[in-house]
């Protein structure tokens, strides 16, 4: 006859054996159910991509230099967008279209995110300045591109919200701030790359001062009822400054504060 060994533990310690183990059962059903979350996710975001390059397909080789690069497209296929939407519109998330994120401001049709991050050239040493943070979308898409991000918002509610999302989901090279884009973020550069995501009805001077040589700039340069052009500017070795219209946009106009 085979016997049992007794459970010589007290009460107590069996309870709190009983109590680790349900722990354990807890975190582990947490990780699958994030797990299943995330998975639900990859194919609209890989159809994402697939429209991203049909889209880039379509353009002539002036507008995005042959294509996006394999590099950018890897990253948005892995930034999960749905992250950065409210809840109402999630499931629009991975369609190739601007989407309302509150306080009259939007995130970004996915190709214009791909195009400008591909336009601006990050490098992994890069420092790159945002101008609109919104949901922080494309700060993270910027984030495993290049060195440092830099982003400016100037609603608080958006910023704020904007900061805490983008620490929570890991992206700690990223550095955020409330402000007047319109005039950079001295302290935080100079920038090889500035991308704004909001149109302007000119080229901010304070921006340009604040490009290294050799550096780009993108930017849609338009009126709120009047065309907007996505626009690359360029400053040379040599301190000169170029600039060139890639193709039409809309996008929402670049807010003030009054002074």
């Amino acid at each position: 006859m085979l016997n049992r060994a007794a459970d010589r533990r007290s009460p107590t310690a069996r309870l709190l054996g009983l109590s680790g183990l349900v722990a354990v059962l807890a975190v582990v059903g947490t990780e699958d159910a994030v797990r299943a979350e995330e998975d639900r996710w990859a194919q609209p975001r890989a159809a994402m991509v697939s429209t991203i390059q049909a889209h880039a397909a379509s353009l002539p080789d002036t507008a995005n230099g042959r294509g996006i690069p394999p590099a950018v497209l890897d990253v948005m296929g892995k930034v999960p967008r749905h992250r950065f939407v409210p809840e109402q519109v999630q499931r629009q998330a991975y369609a190739d279209m601007p989407l309302p994120i509150g306080h009259g401001q939007t995130i970004s049709q996915p190709f214009i995110v791909a195009l400008m991050s591909h336009l601006v050239r990050a490098r992994p040493e890069a420092t790159v300045l945002e101008i609109g943070t919104g949901s922080g979308y494309q700060a993270a898409v910027l984030s495993p591109l290049a060195k440092t991000v830099c982003t400016i918002e100037i609603i608080p509610a958006l910023g704020e919200t904007a900061a805490g999302r983008l620490r929570d989901l890991g992206y700690h090279n990223v550095q955020t701030r409330i402000g007047d884009g319109y005039f950079g973020w001295p302290e935080c550069g100079p920038f090889d790359g500035i991308l704004v995501t909001a149109a302007a009805g000119h080229v901010p001077p304070p921006l340009v001062q604040q490009l290294k040589p050799g550096g780009r700039m993108v930017i849609p340069v338009g009126t709120v009822f009047g065309p907007q052009f996505l626009t690359l500017v360029e400053k040379t070795m040599g301190g000169r400054v170029t600039s060139r219209q890639i193709l039409p946009v809309r996008f929402v106009p670049l807010t003030r504060e009054a002074r």
